[in-house]
């Protein structure tokens, strides 16, 4: 039966991946790969050797016909990210959405995601969050921080370490200095960290240890 496999990979750890994940990534006719260079290390590093395509944020509005297409002439694909859970701030949803759309199969296996790792790491309350994603980067950027500065949840964001430090001062200047916070960098690798403090306190320390790797950040709510 033709069906779209969405599969999680490691967001670091090579050894974060389930035996499922493994076993259809052999058995699909496709891998669809947001980098397909990002992908070979995986696949060479369990030695397998699925043809894969690039499926990516440049090109899914052009390439998910066609895919959709492969699928209802009877192939299985797996659509992996370069890391985590695709769709999750990753590409994905279009193609799941169009999948749907044509009553194909779509299933998602559980796994990696960077967010839920630093979630529990922080210490903040986990029974009730929101997930942001990345923040605007321009537009709107401002007006969602102020937005935020009502949430009763504990919100989770994602953030390159080019704007870390930017993006913990608005948060300090909407949130308040003293709202408990904490940064997680590199989950899963060699020198995988978390800080837990204020705000004032991280932005401080990011001042004095300059941002390196990929970062969550989990700020208390409200």
């Amino acid at each position: 039966m033709p069906k779209l496999f969405v599969i999680p990979t490691p967001v670091g750890n090579l050894e974060d991946i389930t035996l499922r994940a493994l076993r259809l990534l052999r058995e699909v006719n496709l891998i669809l790969a947001e980098d397909t260079r990002t992908t070979s290390v995986l696949l060479h590093h369990y030695d397998i050797h699925t043809p894969m395509l690039s499926h990516h944020k440049f090109n899914e509005h052009q390439t998910v016909d066609t895919i959709v297409e492969r699928l209802q002439k009877g192939e299985s694909v797996a659509l992996v990210s370069d890391a985590g859970t695709p769709a999750i701030s990753d590409p994905g949803f279009l193609l799941v959405r169009a999948c749907v759309a044509a009553d194909i199969e779509v299933e998602c296996l559980p796994g990696a995601t960077a967010f839920v790792p630093a979630l529990v790491d922080s210490g903040l309350p986990c029974d009730r969050f929101c997930f942001e994603g990345f923040l605007p980067q321009k537009k709107g950027r401002q007006t969602k921080l102020t937005e935020l500065a009502a949430e009763t949840r504990t919100m989770i964001f994602y953030e390159s370490p080019f704007r870390v430090l930017k993006t913990l001062e608005q948060l300090a200047e909407c949130l308040g200095n003293d709202r408990k916070a904490s940064v997680s960098r590199e989950i899963s690798k060699k020198f995988e960290e978390t800080v837990r403090g204020t705000l004032a306190e991280l932005v401080q320390h990011f001042k004095e240890h300059p941002p390196k790797g990929e970062f969550v950040i989990v700020v208390a709510g409200q």
